[in-house]
């Protein structure tokens, strides 16, 4: 009894091989419903999906979870809602092109005035001109969600945040985070910091091969502070656009061959 437990409840495989090309959490594919489909299925033929999981039957068919990516709804498949997500067996799927993505990830405290300095960032970027490749999300101080996000085939991650680093504030810093050491300390399911979560990423699976975090010097962090300071401000519009050169960077580098490849677990 103990074993059918263990094995409902253990992680699906991160990947499975379809004509030859890798296909795993967040890879594009178009479905080809087979001739078993049903009329809801064939609705669906030709339509473009995004992988959210892999499964394997107990006769070892593997099983691939959907949602369709312009399904504006995609969230409650996400969250594994019905009506937004949708299985199909490796056959029934076509592996499309995929090229670099890079996650922007704004953190911080909104209520905390320049602690939402990366909120602040992520929602300037969402209304300028956007950069191919570049997925932007304001995640507050949803570190769980976050770290999940990190599991799908991302060549990179920027986190937006603020730090005290001793610096005048308003100054912006570029850090490469040594990957943190193994250890059981997880994330706060409402917290946010940028080393939890890539060590509770790397516990899920995975951790984005290219990883930087674009940080501003706060002048004050008081609570029920709703705005950011001046200075802090004024460095929001300096902050995106450094942001978009670096994801540029990001994905000129995932082309050279071999350094996509999987960040040490």
């Amino acid at each position: 009894m103990n074993e059918f437990w263990d094995e409902m409840t253990s992680r699906g495989p991160g990947e499975v091989v379809v004509g030859g090309v890798p296909v795993g959490p967040g890879s594009r594919v178009r479905l080809r419903p087979g001739k078993q489909a049903d009329v809801f299925d064939l609705v669906l033929d030709g339509r473009v999906a995004v992988v959210e999981s892999v499964e394997q039957d107990d006769e070892g068919a593997f099983h691939v979870a959907v949602t369709l990516d312009d399904d504006p709804g995609r969230d409650l498949g996400e969250a594994r809602l019905p009506g937004h997500r949708f299985f199909y067996s490796a056959e029934e799927i076509e592996p499309l092109g995929s090229p670099a993505r890079v996650l922007v990830a704004g953190i911080g405290n909104v209520f905390l005035g320049d602690d939402g300095f990366g909120v602040e960032v992520v929602r300037r970027l969402t209304e300028e001109a956007a950069v191919a490749g570049m997925e932007v999300v304001d995640f507050g101080i949803r570190g769980m969600d976050l770290a999940y996000a990190l599991q799908r085939d991302y060549a990179g991650v920027v986190f937006v945040d603020a730090a005290a680093r001793g610096q005048a504030p308003g100054t912006l810093t570029v850090l490469e985070p040594e990957l943190p050491d193994e250890g059981g300390t997880l994330v706060e399911a409402h917290g946010m910091d940028p080393v939890r979560v890539l060590r509770l990423a790397r516990q899920l699976g995975r951790i984005p091969p290219l990883v930087r975090v674009v940080c501003c010097e706060p002048a004050s962090v008081e609570e029920a502070a709703f705005e950011l300071s001046e200075p802090v401000r004024a460095m929001v519009g300096e902050a995106a656009s450094l942001v978009k050169s670096l994801v540029m960077e990001m994905i000129a580098e995932s082309t050279i061959p071999g350094s996509r490849d999987p960040a040490p677990r």
